[in-house]
């Protein structure tokens, strides 16, 4: 008898979390997972958007193998390496605009810190903005910048200097012209630039897409407004696409498709196809800001992981993943349209590619329905489909898949997700009545997702 679970149980740390998923995984194939007993599941969460070019991917696994065996290990800033000054120049190549310089770290928590440190050094300022419901990350720092109380109970006090502007999230704020939604959007961060920092401000910190805040796509002309608001202030613009990099959104970087260029990316997740590395590219100009001594990473910069990443972003590129993921995606969204139609409890869809929200509400009133979301979630884990739940409220159904599920898997997703909606309402709904608190009357019955220009 396999007694993994009593092991996780009995040794594992897993308190943080309110349940870890009944199932053991015990092998994986583009998006098909296999527990112990030999049951398949179809991967629509991917490791919290991480394996974008499926699990074990041939290419991948074989270039760390064949890395294993050549050098795992030598402190990549002490001594020079082929994978990293490969993966540097790849880096280079895909990322928008002049960013040319990368730092590789082991996580994207640790590459937002390294990101924040060079604004700072860089500007000789020391304040910071980022948005409301965003995530960047569990180390004091990132959660520093991280705008959900719920992620930061009980872990301050936090870093002073840290301002948030709103969330430009259009579901039950806006009146449906996403335009002015955008552009209002963006003169609040004016506000707060003039009236809650000391005009120190460093740098802007944001999401493309804010993915654990619950899948929220800005208005096409939001970042626009935004860098016009930032160059005339001389701050910088640190764009984190930790989980929205890397073809998950149907471009490389999900800044793409705002048309606008940022200062500092920051990547994780999708960089290297499920082992561990992070990364911060800026120009060259930012990047002399550091001296020495001020950064480094013991395990930054791993040979084996950055072999992975070489040959991940190649089979991004070779196979075209990025556009079709945003083939997939708009699929997948029209499809739950259809739904929507037939389902009151979807309150809002939205998405770019293959990074799709979908918020689930009280179906009489609009209020957040977490119970179901959750319900949804299992529902789905025992129908042999794997989902992420997130948002600030815990009421929307993350769809992360893989970018190499087919369209096979997709329609088996789908079916077993709406079926999932008709089986998870009535014994919710009380639940959600009696406890949740009341959520703001949205303006609209419902309120499709924002098409972002291309």
């Amino acid at each position: 008898m396999n007694n993994t679970i009593e092991k996780y149980k009995e040794y594992v740390i897993t308190s943080f979390v309110k349940n870890v998923q009944p199932i053991v995984i015990e092998r994986a194939e583009g998006a098909i997972v296999t527990d112990d007993a030999g049951k398949e599941y179809i991967d629509c969460f991917a490791g919290i958007s991480v394996v974008n070019a499926g699990h074990c991917n041939p290419e991948v696994t074989r270039a760390a193998k064949e890395q294993i065996d050549k050098l795992v290990h030598c402190c990549s800033y002490i001594y020079h390496n082929q994978p990293v000054a490969d993966l540097a120049e790849k880096m280079a190549n895909i990322s928008p605009g002049k960013l040319k310089k990368t730092f590789f770290a082991n996580s994207g928590a640790e590459a937002i810190e390294g990101a924040l440190k060079l604004a700072k050094l860089y500007t000789g300022k020391h304040e910071i903005i980022a948005l409301e419901t965003s995530f960047h990350g569990r180390t004091l720092g990132a959660l520093s910048v991280t705008g959900n109380a719920g992620r930061k109970k009980r872990g301050g006090p936090y870093a002073p200097g840290v301002v948030f502007a709103p969330a430009p999230h259009a579901f039950r704020q806006s009146d449906g012209d996403a335009e002015k939604f955008g552009e209002q959007c963006a003169e609040a961060l004016r506000d707060r630039l003039r009236f809650h920092t000391s005009g120190d401000v460093a740098a802007f910190l944001a999401e493309p897409v804010l993915g654990e805040g619950g899948i929220v796509v800005p208005p096409a002309n939001y970042f626009r407004y935004v860098k016009e608001i930032l160059d005339e202030h001389d701050i910088l613009f640190i764009a984190d696409e930790v989980q929205s990099g890397f073809g998950r959104t149907g471009a490389m970087f999900a800044i793409e498709h705002y048309g606008v260029e940022p200062d500092i990316l920051v990547t994780a997740k999708g960089i290297a196809d499920g082992f561990p590395l992070g990364a911060f590219t800026t120009t060259d100009e930012i990047a002399a800001a550091f001296r020495p001594g001020d950064h480094l990473s013991t395990f930054g910069g791993n040979p084996v992981s950055c072999a992975a990443a070489l040959a991940n972003i190649e089979f991004l590129e070779r196979e075209r993943v990025p556009q079709k993921a945003r083939e997939d995606g708009e699929y997948i969204l029209e499809n739950l349209r259809q739904m929507q139609r037939r389902t009151p409890a979807i309150g809002d869809i939205r998405g770019l590619g293959l990074m799709i929200g979908v918020e689930l509400v009280a179906e009489t009133n609009l209020k957040s329905d977490a119970a179901r979301a959750e319900a949804v979630r299992d529902f789905c884990l025992k129908n042999g489909v794997l989902v992420g739940v997130g948002g600030v409220d815990g009421n929307v159904v993350r769809l992360q898949p893989p970018l190499v599920i087919t369209r096979e898997q997709i329609d088996r997703a789908l079916d077993v997700f709406e079926r999932s909606l008709a089986e998870t309402g009535a014994e919710n709904q009380a639940a959600v009545e009696n406890h949740l608190p009341s959520s703001p009357t949205h303006s609209q019955s419902s309120s499709p997702a924002i098409a972002v220009e291309r």
